[in-house]
């Protein structure tokens, strides 16, 4: 037994060897703490991207006179821009493992600035577009890229603190993209929307070319070609649906093609996940419980988000009769307290985990929602600023616990692949929360407008006087009270929703990185040294007496196997050098 016992110890020396010698692969700097300048770029270059989505939507009146569209026409410069999205999020996990994060990042800040360059030198509707492809390859990879990167930098212990200041992109850019869209397009000129982006994007290259940690590059990935020209396919058709279904008809036959087509080659993407070697979304991510139950809570709040974000200034140019600066600046506050909210969020998170956060999170978004239920044109601006103020602090701090804990237990290896996953459940969830929000609007409105107008009949028939100039003034009031009714029912639903968020939000993990260990910067994560000496010791228990001329050991690898609730852990641990005997 002494002989076994000396072994023993040796074992766990070596095991102490290894754990140090997995961590000596982190970068220094980022190990002691230091990764608060490299969050920064990332945060800078998320903002911008996100940014550049919602901010376009100001300049399309402009950008219609300039170039003599006609409004559908128009409506590609935004519409084209998320398809090209839905193209090339699933390829930033490959293109992040095959060429290394920091180097996708870099040649995605390139080509969003110069595709935004491109874009504010269009001499026409068609050449416009073109350019927003060209921008959507840079905005759609650094989301992706962006989040990889800070799972894999920031410190387990203070992930909350650092996902709610990367989510000052999310959250604090879709709303102030109007005030500053609208400034420009008001006092400047609409063109401005896409060269501010240039010299931001200059400064971010240079800056995280200085500051970004370096990333490995496996060159023995394949890529996945049928299984990207599957989804490629089926999430344009399914994009394009969600965009063109309300002009088009949602029960036209184009539509019910597209989603027919959509689902069919979404399923093709499935099957060819399964059955490949090297796939290009690895599909078992979702066997994580805390990913999927986030990821569904993620995106019910990003459907929601969106398309409110949409008709709130909507309802403030048409129905109050805001210009678009205007409007912005009304939503200027809530989006500040968002941003203020989000780093106390990412605290509580590092301190009691993800559940109860959500949870008050969204009932808090839920609360501000039903008070806007009651938003007519009446409303004062005071009054539809604190409601509003209500919900962006719910959203604050719900949104970005959920998203710290989604691949907080996630191995590193599969971090760049899930991001991506991740990414393209936001875009579509927005999408199709826009879409199912302007179905239901319209037909709101409809029955809005029949009710209202059947009641002023009567009235208008008895008043001869009710012609011309009258008639207009009235049909054009019942129109916006029409649209501020429909907007109610609309917000009524959306409360409905948020709460029932608030329930799912409950099987969230109560402590923070529940369900997995480090995450280092290359090799997956390394197991705790208790963890090691244990599965150590039972290797151990389980070898027979060494005879007492024992040769020298051999040199042991360190394999892995797969518990089904965590990353990988070390089966059986030996020193890489033979101990003298």
């Amino acid at each position: 037994m002494g002989r076994r016992e000396e072994g023993l110890r040796d074992r766990k020396g070596g095991s102490s060897d290894v754990s140090r010698r997995a961590r000596a692969d982190v970068d220094e700097d980022l190990r002691s703490g230091n990764w608060g300048l490299p969050l920064t770029v990332l945060v800078v270059g998320m903002f911008m991207s996100i940014l550049d989505t919602d901010i376009v939507n100001v300049a399309v009146p402009t950008m219609q006179r300039e170039f003599g569209s006609t409004t559908d026409q128009v409506q590609w410069v935004a519409t084209i821009y998320t398809l090209a999205l839905g193209i090339v999020v699933p390829a930033s996990g490959w293109l992040g493992d095959r060429f290394g994060l920091d180097r996708i990042y870099n040649v995605a800040l390139v080509a969003f600035a110069a595709g935004s360059a491109l874009c504010g030198v269009a001499w026409s509707l068609n050449s416009l577009l073109f350019f927003r492809v060209v921008q959507a390859i840079g905005g759609g990879l650094m989301p992706a890229v962006s989040m990889a990167m800070l799972y894999k930098i920031v410190p387990p212990q203070k992930l909350g603190v650092a996902m709610g200041l990367f989510g000052l992109g999310v959250l604090f850019a879709p709303t102030v993209g109007p005030t500053i869209g609208g400034y420009l397009v008001e006092y400047v000129n609409w063109r401005l929307i896409f060269y501010i982006n240039v010299p931001i994007g200059a400064l971010g290259l240079v800056a995280a070319l200085m500051v970004l940690p370096r990333f490995a590059s496996h060159t023995g990935q394949r890529f996945d070609l049928g299984g990207f020209t599957a989804i490629s396919i089926g999430l344009f058709a399914l994009l394009l649906a969600l965009s063109k279904g309300a002009d088009w008809g949602w029960a036209s036959y184009r539509v019910l093609g597209l989603f027919a087509l959509g689902a069919f080659m979404l399923a093709i993407f499935a099957v060819v996940e399964l059955s490949v070697s090297q796939p290009l979304l690895d599909v078992h991510v979702f066997r994580y419980p805390n990913f999927t139950n986030s990821l569904i809570l993620i995106s019910f709040l990003m459907a929601g988000l969106f398309g409110l974000y949409f008709y709130i200034p909507l309802f403030l140019q048409e129905g109050e009769g805001l210009g678009a600066l205007q409007a912005g600046l009304l939503l200027l506050l809530p989006a500040l307290l968002t941003g203020l909210t989000m780093p106390f969020a990412g605290k509580a998170y590092d301190k009691v985990g993800a559940r109860w956060p959500a949870a008050i999170g969204c009932l808090v978004v839920a609360y501000g929602t039903y008070l806007m239920r009651n938003v007519t044109p009446d409303t004062p601006r005071g009054t539809l600023v604190l409601w509003m103020c209500v919900r962006n602090i719910g959203m604050g701090i719900a949104f970005m616990p959920i998203m710290a804990t989604s691949m907080a237990g996630m191995p590193s290896a599969e971090v760049n692949r899930a991001s991506a996953v991740s990414n393209i459940a936001q875009r579509v969830s927005s999408a199709f929360g826009l879409a199912v929000m302007t179905s239901l609007l319209t037909t709101q409105m409809a029955q809005q407008y029949a009710s209202r107008a059947s009641l002023s009949v009567a009235g208008m028939a008895a008043d001869p006087h009710l012609s011309g100039g009258p008639l207009l003034g009235w049909q054009g009031a019942v129109q916006t009270a029409a649209f501020g009714g429909g907007l109610g029912d609309l917000f009524l639903v959306t409360a409905g929703g948020t709460a029932l968020c608030a329930l799912m939000a409950l099987m969230l993990p109560a402590k923070p990185g529940a369900g997995g260990g480090m995450m280092m910067m290359e090799g997956g994560p390394a197991p705790p040294v208790e963890a090691v000496e244990a599965v150590a010791t039972a290797a151990m228990a389980a070898e027979p007496e060494p005879a007492a001329a024992a040769p020298r050991p051999r040199p042991r690898t360190t394999t892995t196997r797969r518990t089904p609730t965590g990353p990988p852990v070390a089966a059986a641990v030996a020193t890489s050098e033979a101990e003298a005997v």
